[in-house]
């Protein structure tokens, strides 16, 4: 049996990639998030704010004896509000932060600890974003988020390839991580972006045009690629990439 751990299945890339998983009775999903709004009976639902950073702190990952893979998807994120630094509100910082940066930092660790004497296959995808690359003006706490979950993600598979190269202490296997950034996906938080206003966010016209003009990905197609790609992670080119970098056979 496959065990998907999924946070923020309450909408948008989260519930397709779980409703998706669903479809295969191999697949068990454990949804992690503040409302539940899938039901199936092979999914299990934890309701948590990942903005509470002592209930994250408390969660616990569960042994599965008969686990073949076991998969943890840090999906959940918030844009928070759009402004420049200066115009920010002090909470919605901490708060965001906590999100996008803390909370799956936090469940990583947990899962590692978990799981890491489970002779099933084990993986970490963290949802990235091209905004970890490069700045948005507006998008401080956003852009910087994922630009640390993407070095965290580097330093954690830094430290898979240390124990591999330790056989003698790697007796069960470790872990693989990627950070994969989905695109410009229509979303809850494209609707989010297009609110903002013009003298807070530069590039609002190309959001706006984004969904005017059709380009903006589904979250069902974005879902494809991603079970794809966990299907088999020796098709994932890097451990940080974009879901533009593949394509389905």
């Amino acid at each position: 049996m496959n065990y998907y751990y999924i946070t923020g299945t309450s909408r948008g890339i989260g519930k397709a990639l779980a409703e998706l998983l669903l479809k295969d009775p191999s697949n068990n999903v454990i949804g992690i998030s503040r409302t539940r709004s899938i039901e199936h009976a092979k999914y299990r639902h934890f309701h948590l704010d990942l903005t509470d950073v002592n209930a994250t702190a408390d969660f616990k990952f569960e042994i599965h004896a008969n686990a073949k893979k076991i998969v943890l998807i840090n999906n959940a994120g918030s844009m928070g509000f759009i402004k420049p630094v200066g115009k920010l509100n002090s909470a919605v910082i901490i708060k965001n932060y906590t999100l996008n940066l803390i909370a799956p930092s936090v469940l990583t660790n947990a899962f590692i600890e978990c799981y890491d004497t489970s002779d099933a296959e084990k993986i970490i995808l963290n949802i990235s974003s091209g905004a970890g690359k490069k700045p948005v003006d507006g998008w401080a706490v956003y852009c910087a988020s994922k630009a640390g979950i993407d070095m965290f993600s580097q330093v954690v598979n830094a430290e898979q390839k240390i124990r591999i190269e330790n056989p003698e202490t790697d007796i069960h296997g470790g872990f693989k991580i990627f950070s994969i950034a989905p695109g410009v996906v229509n979303t809850t938080m494209q609707d989010e972006i297009r609110k903002a206003s013009k003298d807070d966010f530069s590039r609002l016209e190309d959001f706006i045009d984004y969904k005017k003009n059709n380009t903006l990905l589904e979250p069902e197609a974005v879902s494809q690629k991603f079970v794809h790609l966990l299907s088999d992670t020796n098709n994932i080119k890097e451990i940080l990439s974009s879901l533009k970098d593949y394509e389905l056979q």
